[in-house]
């Protein structure tokens, strides 16, 4: 049987995944996916509800993420999230300027207690707030359900057309009753009925990766080694530890420390995932920390930053890819990283994989890398 869905669409916040995380906290199947995804692609995902991310940019800006209002007439209930609220009002007529003050830090909001979304919520309650933008002027149709002093609507909603926004992030910690929130938004508005559960999701999901990959290995990768980028964050350490139970020895992880994690962190990885961890796998650590200092030196901008990371972190396990696996024996290549939040193309990692895999499995490895990418 087929879990509910909830879509989180990414527009370049930094919660996005977290935002995912407290949904599946509520016992219901979230999905991340960049919100340059189709409608119909959307459609076809057949969502419960879909919560748009917050971001960086202006909503008014001409080369800001956005998306077609027809996504608004679906009739799945959508909660915007910060910029996901400012897209909203935006695309629907309302009005979103720069704030003559901006808010930052814990803020209190008064809330209308007999919405749906606010339901059980203290009026008064503590969030999180994060912008310099904010909605001037709701959109027609829609009724605002919570202020704060310097914040007109942090807060509105559609009740009939099941479109909700809020300006603060419910999703962290520090939004008191954020979770409250999240909860009725799947619950009270999407009408989910929390389906899933993460013990029974990993176990499926190792189930269907050894049969795929085994069948695969034997269909079409010969004697099926696989290799696997590993940076130590939550991404890459999953994927290694569903393919280690999938395929055991067949899988060699290269941990590419780039000097970037908390401390000592680089030490916990290979306690984890090396020869005295409880994972059968081959395990190889490169300690690239000077490279990415060097490269890094001087360097203040964020997004340069990112991209500067991103490209070097493919380098380094690209040419260690080809010191162990010259001539071409790894047949499949796994980016356990999040090649959106590292900041490097699905072009950079093609150029990584013609020149790892036999040619046969080219393709094959691309296919793997576009699903991945998207999940």
């Amino acid at each position: 049987m087929k879990n509910e869905t909830v879509i989180v669409l990414d527009f370049g916040g930094q919660y996005n995944q977290l935002i995912a995380r407290r949904v599946r906290e509520c016992n219901v199947y979230a999905e991340v996916i960049p919100y340059t995804t189709s409608l119909e692609d959307i459609k076809a995902k057949n969502p419960k509800g879909i919560i748009f991310t917050g971001g960086p940019n202006s909503v008014y800006k001409e080369d800001s993420p956005s998306y077609d209002k027809s996504i608004f007439e679906i009739g799945v209930p959508i909660l915007g999230i910060c910029y996901g609220s400012q897209l909203m009002a935006y695309k629907l007529g309302g009005e979103v300027a720069t704030a003559p003050v901006s808010e930052y830090g814990k803020t209190d909001v008064e809330v209308d207690t007999s919405s749906l979304l606010f339901e059980g919520v203290s009026a008064t309650t503590t969030t999180w707030m994060s912008h310099t933008d904010y909605i001037a002027k709701a959109p027609q149709g829609f009724k605002i359900t919570g202020h704060t002093g310097n914040c007109p609507v942090a807060a509105m909603e559609n009740a009939e057309k099941k479109l909700y926004a809020v300006q603060f992030h419910p999703e962290v910690m520090h939004s008191v009753e954020g979770q409250k929130m999240l909860h009725n938004f799947l619950f009270n508005v999407c009408k989910c009925t929390g389906d899933w559960k993460m013990d029974s999701f990993v176990e499926t999901t190792i189930a269907q990766i050894r049969e795929k990959v085994i069948q695969a290995l034997r269909e079409k990768i010969g004697d099926g080694k696989v290799l696997c980028a590993l940076s130590g964050g939550v991404d890459s350490s999953v994927a290694a530890v569903m393919l280690a139970k999938a395929v055991g020895k067949q899988l060699t992880c290269v941990f590419v420390d780039h000097g970037l994690l908390r401390k000592n962190e680089g030490d916990e990885v290979e306690a984890v995932f090396g020869p005295d961890g409880p994972y059968d796998l081959n395990f190889i650590r490169v300690n690239a920390q000077e490279r990415f200092y060097s490269k890094l030196a001087g360097v203040t901008e964020p997004e340069a930053k990112r991209k500067i990371i991103g490209e070097e972190f493919i380098r380094v396990f690209e040419e260690e890819a080809k010191k162990i696996g010259n001539p071409r024996v790894f047949n499949l290549i796994v980016l356990g990283v999040a090649a959106q939040h590292m900041d490097f193309t699905k072009e950079q990692w093609y150029e990584v994989i013609e020149k790892t895999v036999p040619p046969k499995t080219i393709e094959i490895n691309k296919k793997a890398f576009d699903v991945g990418y998207h999940l």
